[in-house]
C-alpha cells in the first residue's frame, strides 16, 4: 500500500493500488478519501475509516495534502505544446498536443479542426483519425465550416460554406467513426430542415452543436428542436445537442434581442442541451461562469444526490500555445500573437483560442465562486457522457483508473490513465 505520490510497487494483475487524499467524486468531496485501483479500473472509493471494513489497510498513511480528481474529458481543443490539430499534417505532430493535455491531467481529448477547404478538411481528419487509432485521443470535433461569417471569431471567414450534406458524410468517412461532434451555426443555409446538415450528422453518428452563430432565438430554437428530434429518431436516448464555447462567437444576449444565449441556456434547463464553458477568465468574467453553473450546471445537495440539471462542460478551446511562452503562433491560416498569455489574431485583435489545460479552467472555475464538486464533474463526469463514454469520467467503482492527483492548490503531481503512471517528464 502507498500514498498518492508513491510510485506504484509494481505491475501485474491483480495487485491493488491505493490512494489516500481528498477525494472528489461525482456527488461530493471525501476529505480523508481512499481509492482503491485494480486491473485498470476503480476498485473502491470511501473514507479511511471505512477502508477496513473494505478489506483495505486501516493503518494507511495521510495523503499529504493530495486531491484526488478523475481523468479530466476536453470535448473541444485545437491543440497545445507547440503543436495544432488543424495543421498537424502527420500522427506524430498531433500527438505532441494530446500528450501535452495528458501531462496535465486531461485523460479524454477530442481534437478541435477549424473551418478549411474541403480538401484540408478531409486530410486532417484522416490524420485525427490515425491519431484516435492509435489511443492518443477518444475523437475529432470540427469547428466549421458551416458557420457564421459574420460571428467567424477566430477562423477564415472565406472558407465557410452554406450547409453540404454530402460534405458531412464525407468528412464522416475520414473521421472512420471518431466524428464527435461539428459546430454549426442555425442560420446558415441548408444547417436546419429535412435532409440538412443537423440530421446528417446525427445520421453519421455525430452530435450537432450550436456555436460561431449570429441566429435568433426562434432560428437557434429550430436549430435545437431539429437535433433532439434527430436524435429521437436515431434511438440516441439521452444523447444532448452541445452548445460551442456560449457566448462567445454569438450574437451577445440582448433583453430585446436574445440570439442563441437564451435558447441554448433554456433548452440546457430543459435537458436537451449542454453548454460548453472556456472559463479561463479570457473568454468568461467570473460572474458569468458562476452564473451559468447556477443556472443550468450540477447542483449536489446536502444528502449528496445531484439535483437539478447537469448540463454544463469546461472547455479549454485550447491551441497551440497552451503550455508555451508568449509568442507567434497559428491557428489553421490566421496568424496568432499571444501576450501575457492571451492568444489573439495578429490582425483584428479577436480572441484566437485559450492557452490553459483544461486543470487550469478547473482552478480558475473554482476561483470564480463553483463549488469544487460541480468544477471537476463539468470537466469530467458531464463531458464524457456527452461522448457517450460511460466507462470513464468520474471516480466511482468500475470505471477506468483515469486519476489526476494534485496537491490542495489542484497543481498535478500524477497522472494516471487506466492505472498506469503517465510519464511527466518534458
Amino acid at each position: 500500500m502507498t500514498d498518492a505520490r508513491s510510485p506504484r510497487p509494481d505491475q501485474q494483475p491483480g495487485t491493488a493500488r491505493v490512494l489516500v487524499g481528498r477525494v472528489v467524486t461525482p456527488t461530493g468531496v471525501l476529505d480523508d478519501g481512499v481509492v482503491a485501483l485494480q486491473d485498470g479500473l476503480v476498485a473502491w472509493v470511501g473514507t479511511r475509516a471505512q477502508a477496513a471494513d473494505a478489506g483495505y489497510d486501516a493503518n494507511l498513511p495521510a495523503g499529504d495534502g493530495a486531491t484526488l480528481l478523475p481523468g479530466l474529458v476536453d470535448v473541444h481543443d485545437h491543440g497545445g505544446g507547440g503543436s495544432s490539430f488543424p495543421d498537424a499534417t502527420s500522427v506524430d505532430e498531433a500527438r505532441v498536443a494530446a500528450r501535452e493535455h495528458l501531462h496535465h491531467g486531461t485523460t479524454s481529448l477530442v481534437a478541435s479542426l477549424v473551418t478549411a477547404p474541403r480538401d484540408v478538411l478531409l486530410e486532417r481528419t484522416a490524420n485525427l483519425a490515425d491519431l484516435a487509432d492509435a489511443g492518443e485521443i477518444v475523437g475529432i470535433h470540427l469547428e466549421g465550416p458551416f458557420l457564421s461569417e459574420v460571428r467567424c471569431g477566430a477562423q477564415n471567414p472565406h472558407d465557410m460554406l452554406e450547409g453540404d450534406p454530402e460534405l458531412v458524410r464525407a468528412i464522416a468517412g475520414a473521421a472512420r467513426g471518431y466524428l464527435r461532434t461539428m459546430t454549426v451555426a442555425p442560420e446558415v443555409p441548408g444547417v436546419v430542415g429535412a435532409g440538412g446538415v443537423i440530421e446528417t450528422l446525427v445520421e453519421v453518428g455525430a452530435l450537432p452543436s450550436i456555436g460561431h452563430t449570429d441566429a435568433s432565438t426562434e432560428q437557434t430554437e429550430a436549430a435545437i428542436a431539429a437535433g433532439v428530434a434527430a436524435l429521437a429518431a436515431a434511438g440516441r436516448p439521452g444523447a444532448r445537442l452541445t452548445a460551442t464555447h456560449l457566448f462567445n462567437g454569438m450574437r451577445p444576449l440582448h433583453h430585446r434581442e436574445p440570439g442563441p444565449i437564451a435558447a441554448c441556456l433554456a433548452a440546457a434547463a430543459r435537458g436537451e442541451l449542454v453548454v460548453e464553458l472556456v472559463a479561463d477568465g479570457t473568454h468568461l468574467a467570473h460572474g458569468t461562469i458562476r452564473s451559468v453553473v447556477e443556472l443550468v450546471g450540477s447542483h449536489v445537495g446536502a444528502d449528496g444526490a445531484v439535483a437539478g440539471p447537469d448540463a454544463v462542460a469546461l472547455v479549454t478551446d485550447a491551441m497551440a500555445a497552451a503550455g508555451m511562452a508568449d509568442g507567434a503562433y497559428e491557428l489553421g491560416p490566421m496568424r496568432v500573437t499571444v501576450a501575457h498569455g492571451v492568444a489573439r489574431l495578429t490582425e483584428g485583435g479577436s480572441i484566437a483560442g485559450g492557452t490553459y489545460h483544461l486543470l487550469d479552467v478547473v482552478r480558475e472555475t473554482v476561483e470564480a465562486g463553483v463549488p469544487l464538486v460541480d468544477a471537476v464533474r463539468a470537466a469530467s463526469w458531464t463531458p464524457a457522457g456527452v461522448l457517450g463514454l460511460d466507462d470513464r469520467g468520474g471516480l466511482v467503482a468500475g470505471r477506468r483508473a483515469d486519476v489526476v492527483v494534485t496537491d490542495a492548490d489542484l497543481r498535478v503531481r500524477e497522472v494516471l490513465s487506466a492505472g498506469a503512471p503517465v510519464d511527466l517528464a518534458p
